[in-house]
């Protein structure tokens, strides 16, 4: 007895030094890996110190984002060295989680290296924001400190470059046929204008110092006002008028005349490549656009539907103008516009725990978009919190022309821009402390736009659509990003002209011509983008059907949401995969 257990010793202590040496070597790999992660993280902040100041990292307050091109091929052959040196890491060496971190990592670099070769970054501004809004930066700071202050002063002092490099960048795409088309910049002129003040306590970069903390002493609020005017008036404003000379004499002449990707160097191609990119799929976009025609004819028929159930005696066209224009529908001022939605987002927050076992500890807040972007921008959008948690997720809400801003659609689009939709989906991501930052703080536009889709539905479940009316508006919705399918692709790889795609949105969707045209508009601006939400949405509808179906009495929608969540954003393939093996682990237990 007593020999064969000494026999057996040497194989246990060969076999518990395997296992330790298995495990270090899985620990020296992971701290490679993560070291990996934070040394770039540090340089991706550094190298975007307006990215840091929005996540509340206040390290590189007081300079812009080298953007010029010496600058961003360097950052592109930084890329290429940081995927050399991933690929040195032993993948197998991690654990399966660590491997995840990994995958995202390496192929988030990959997309990078392959979209430097077709030059977006020659197109830096559109008609929704760019160098001619910067001063809204100020509105996502922290103005607490002398220092706050005397950062945004250097910012200030150091626009000038900034704006030369924007010049630079727009120089170059105007020589290589890289550059959106004259209909929707026409609009960016009078954006300039409005940063072309008479004084310059007029300007918007001067908002910070009308009012200060009472944390800034009374003394250096006197001598960082006078910096500030002074800053204002050698840089800010005489940048602006260059820059206008510029954009209306050069740009805005070579831009070109007709809409679409398709007209680009190499148009069809990196249509392609951005398809893939915002879908996280390989989807082609004749496929994209084939899916589209199909939603929008279901969408259709639930939209009769509801039209019958409310005893609308006329055609879906006719519906669509009754919506439009009887001003039930409408608030009559701004001011009432703001304090519905405000009571909107009240009545959604108690309802969430129906759908949800895991909320987010960060606050939202409802905020109007700014007057100056109102009437070139979309009906809402939402803003991430701080990282340092000193700034609250803000849903920005459009009150420009309160009469064209349907009662109806307002439930959809606070579930979509707040909760459960960007916020919830956003903060809890952050507040992930076991994924790395890039995971946190970034995003697939996929997952969050399809979330964000996914969410509007929810308030069916939440009790929300109480009236038919609200419940045509998630239609509504629903077929607005359905009607995006189509016309992103007619636009970019199918020659559409502006109209056709205004035309084929009016037949299709009651929003407003107004907000219609600016839809339009944007994915005119940025190719793709818009393909995302209804390929997101219609992904994770299938997981909860499939999870539904094969769990049976076993499904629990709130632990579906956990899951879907709990990952951060991620690819679809990957959302697909942690779905089914949570819907394998269920089976098991």
């Amino acid at each position: 007895m007593y020999s064969a257990l000494l026999r057996s010793i040497p194989v246990t202590l060969g076999l518990l030094l395997f296992v330790a040496t298995v495990a270090a070597q899985e620990a020296a790999t992971t701290k490679a890996l993560h070291d990996l992660f934070a040394r770039e993280w540090e340089y991706d902040l550094r190298e975007s110190p307006t990215r840091a100041s929005q996540l509340g990292d206040r390290r590189w307050n007081d300079r812009w984002s080298d953007t010029s091109l010496e600058a961003i091929k360097r950052r592109h052959t930084h890329d290429q060295e940081v995927l050399g040196e991933l690929a040195r890491i032993d993948r197998t060496k991690l654990s399966k989680s660590e491997q995840l971190n990994y995958d995202l990592y390496k192929k988030a670099n990959e997309l990078a290296i392959e979209e430097f070769k077709y030059r977006w970054y020659l197109v830096p501004l559109n008609q929704r924001g760019g160098i001619q809004t910067q001063n809204e930066l100020a509105d996502s700071l922290r103005f607490a400190t002398v220092k706050d202050y005397e950062d945004w002063i250097a910012r200030l002092k150091a626009f000038p470059v900034h704006m030369d490099q924007t010049i630079g960048l727009m120089r170059e795409g105007v020589r290589t046929g890289m550059l959106l088309p004259e209909v929707i910049m026409r609009r960016v002129p009078a954006q300039i204008d409005r940063q072309i003040v008479d004084n310059p306590d007029q300007s918007p970069f001067y908002k910070p110092f009308k009012r200060f903390p009472g944390s800034v002493p009374v003394v250096d609020q006197e001598r960082l006002m006078k910096e500030a005017l002074a800053a204002i008036g050698s840089n800010i404003i005489p940048a602006y008028k260059s820059f206008k000379r510029f954009f209306v004499e050069e740009y805005l002449q070579a831009s070109y005349k007709e809409v679409g990707a398709w007209q680009m160097p190499e148009g069809p191609a990196m249509y392609a490549f951005l398809v893939r990119k915002y879908t996280t799929t390989n989807t082609t976009p004749q496929e994209v656009h084939a899916r589209g025609l199909s939603e929008v004819k279901r969408i259709r028929t639930a939209m009769q539907e509801v039209m019958n159930q409310v005893g609308f005696k006329g055609t879906l066209q006719e519906f669509f103008t009754f919506l439009r224009t009887d001003k039930r529908f409408y608030y009559s001022t701004p001011e009432e516009l703001f304090a519905a939605y405000q009571a909107i987002s009240k009545r959604i927050d108690p309802n969430l725990v129906k759908v949800f076992r895991t909320l987010p500890r960060m606050p939202y807040g409802v905020e109007p978009i700014p007057s100056a972007i109102a009437p070139d921008t979309t009906t809402a959008y939402y803003r991430q919190p701080a990282a340092d948690g000193s700034r609250a997720g803000t849903y920005f809400v459009n009150l420009f022309q309160p009469g064209s801003r349907p009662k109806w659609e307002m439930m959809a689009l606070s579930l979509h821009e707040a909760v459960p939709g960007h916020h919830l989906q956003i903060a809890l991501a952050q507040e992930q402390g076991d994924i790395p930052n890039f995971r946190r703080y970034g995003g697939y536009t996929a997952f969050v736009e399809g979330w964000g889709l996914y969410a509007e539905s929810l308030g069916e479940e939440m009790g929300l659509y109480d009236d038919p009316y609200a419940r045509f508006g998630q239609l509504a919705y629903e077929m607005w990003r359905a009607v995006r399918l189509v016309v992103d692709t007619g636009i970019h790889q199918m020659h559409w002209t502006r109209k056709q795609a205004i035309d084929y949105f009016m037949e299709n969707c009651p929003k407003q011509e107004l907000d219609i045209i600016n839809e339009i508009d944007r994915y005119i601006a940025w190719p793709g983008q818009a393909l995302a939400y209804k390929t997101g949405q219609l992904k994770i509808l299938e997981l909860r059907e499939r999870s539904n179906r094969e769990l049976g009495a076993r499904f629990d929608l709130r632990e579906f949401h956990d899951v879907v969540l709990r990952s951060g954003a991620v690819p679809l393939d990957v959302l697909e995969r942690n779905v089914v093996e949570w819907i394998a682990e269920k089976k098991k237990s």
